[in-house]
């Protein structure tokens, strides 16, 4: 994930939240996001895959400036600029 650090990311957690943002550093029990897209999916009726789509055509829509995410929560990480479109 190291490659990862100054990319925009996908973060994929167990639950209804996904995270886009700028991977700004990996800690031993955290990622640490900047310039944060924190989405809960109970909040809106599109899914998962739709709204990250729609992320990398439109671009991230912070709501957030820094975002701490536990890895155990973690199920997975990619660049957004690799998400099909």
């Amino acid at each position: 994930m190291e490659d990862f650090i100054g990319k925009h990311v996908v973060v994929d957690v167990e639950g209804p939240f996904v995270y886009l943002g700028r991977l700004h550093a990996i800690h031993d029990k955290t990622l640490v996001l900047k310039s944060v897209d924190v989405h809960d999916l109970r909040d809106s009726t599109t899914t998962r895959e739709v709204y990250v789509r729609q992320a990398r055509v439109h671009g991230i829509q912070a709501n957030r400036k820094t975002t701490y995410i536990r890895l155990e929560k973690v199920v997975s990480i990619s660049p957004l600029e690799e998400v099909i479109e």
